[in-house]
């Protein structure tokens, strides 16, 4: 007896093993609720992975005119600031500021950087071209010999002028200003020479010519100096200075004040005026931001002294000439650098900030996506049991109406049905109570449907 009531039991555990499962989670509706948000993030991470830009080279290449020039110089100490922030700086020779233009503005060259004056870009193609903003002044010096001093450049006319060399900067910043006073190469008495420099300043020593622009290098505060000291030659002033700003807005005045070259012997006698474009730090478009920040804070720290020709802290500026300000530069300039540029490393700065335009949408769509879930996923849940409440307002209110027993028997299988679907429907274990409760309302509705049992009838009073 007593073995076959352990038989007995084996068999019922055996049987209620076989019992369905009822899952705690509904794998199918979980996944309907973060699907959207999974699907939304990778669209934003997708977004924001085409404006990380890769990490910024670790190389750059800049055009830097000849051996000892100006330009050379100052390149070799942004090459020294660059280096302690692990970037190697190539310095590649050129023929001139006009030879720089060229080469930053072909496509097919290395150029990444270099130094342009301004004015020149008006015979080329610089689409692809930036301005990190202007780094110095490079003035224009017109000494001249004549027995009493100028005050315009068409009184040069007929005169020996030296005006530089073919592709320099001197000279066509020279070719501009003398047209502007009707004086053109080729036409009428006036001979224009290439002598440039040194030896035009020679020239004019010996009176070989009447007139020299110098610029950039040759119009050093040494020669400069030398010149005025020289017996009948003399610095033009500029009384139409405004006029010339107006007509060529890549020119800014300079005042040099009396003595300003030689305070003993009073050089010059009097405040002169004289015009100089803004030396300006071009780059390619593509420029890495992180790199533009970098070059402007070396432009900084090496052309933000005071000289002779200019106040401290007056460079670099982000001043508009041929050549627009790249956005990044606007961007340093107006707010300087960045949080993490200011107070890391440059390295770790800059792969922090590719990493936060990655995490942006993380944070922004993913965790309070995810956060949304749980509330999704009981809607759906929810929203299954719902629609069985609808039918089973249906049929209370169709069981106020007078019925006939087919009717009745109709509704009531109709109500089976429901029963039947909320018993065999898909729910996770979590919402069982409500299955529950449903279940309760429609026993409520089915107690509406039973017909009410006639009254027993009054028993005859006994006799």
């Amino acid at each position: 007896m007593i073995d076959q009531k352990k038989e007995q039991q084996v068999k019922a555990r055996r049987w209620l093993s076989k019992l369905p499962k009822v899952s705690k989670i509904s794998w199918r509706d979980l996944s309907l609720s973060l699907g959207p948000v999974l699907v939304l993030s990778a669209l934003a991470l997708i977004i924001a992975m085409h404006f990380v830009r890769p990490a910024p080279p670790d190389t750059l290449n800049m055009v830097s005119g000849s051996e000892g020039s100006t330009y050379r110089k100052n390149a070799e100490k942004y090459a020294v600031i660059l280096k302690r922030n692990g970037i190697k700086l190539n310095l590649l020779p050129s023929q001139g500021s006009l030879d720089n233009l060229q080469q930053l503005a072909d496509p097919d060259s290395k150029i990444d950087i270099g130094f342009v004056p301004s004015g020149l870009a008006t015979d080329t193609d610089v689409s692809n071209l930036v301005s990190l903003g202007s780094v110095f002044y490079q003035p224009v010096s017109i000494f001249y010999r004549a027995p009493k001093a100028i005050e315009r450049l068409s009184q040069l006319k007929g005169k020996r002028i030296a005006i530089g060399r073919e592709g320099s900067g001197t000279r066509f910043l020279a070719l501009a200003l003398l047209k502007a006073n009707g004086i053109k190469p080729d036409e009428g008495p006036t001979k224009l020479e290439t002598l440039e420099g040194a030896v035009a300043m020679q020239a004019l020593i010996d009176r070989k010519v009447d007139a020299i622009f110098l610029s950039g290098d040759s119009a050093a505060p040494s020669n400069l100096r030398q010149l005025l000291h020289t017996p009948g030659v003399n610095l033009f002033d500029y009384p139409q200075a405004e006029g010339y700003l107006r007509r060529f807005r890549y020119l800014s005045k300079i005042e040099i004040p009396a003595g300003a070259f030689d305070l003993g012997e009073n050089l010059p006698a009097k405040p002169t005026i004289m015009l100089a474009p803004t030396v300006e730090l071009i780059a390619r478009q593509d420029l890495h931001p992180a790199l533009s920040d970098l070059l402007i804070e070396a432009a900084r720290e090496v052309n933000g002294r005071a000289t002779l020709m200019q106040k401290a802290g007056e460079f670099p500026a982000p001043l508009q000439r041929d050549i627009p300000i790249s956005n990044d530069a606007s961007r340093y300039y107006q707010s300087g650098k960045g949080f993490m540029y200011r107070n890391l490393p440059f390295w770790l700065a800059s792969l922090l900030d590719r990493t936060l335009v990655v995490l942006l949408p993380i944070l922004v769509v993913l965790i309070p996506g995810l956060r949304m879930v749980p509330s999704i996923y009981g809607w759906r849940i929810k929203n299954r049991i719902y629609r069985y409440y609808g039918d089973l307002m249906a049929l209370e209110r169709a069981a106020l109406q007078p019925l006939d027993a087919v009717e009745r028997e109709a509704l009531m299988q109709r109500l089976s049905d429901i029963e039947k679907a909320v018993i065999t429907v898909k729910m996770p274990a979590a919402f069982a109570d409500q299955i529950y409760v449903l279940r309760q309302h429609i026993n409520f509705v089915r107690m509406r449907l039973v017909p009410a049992a006639p009254a027993p009838a009054p028993e005859a009073d006994a006799l």
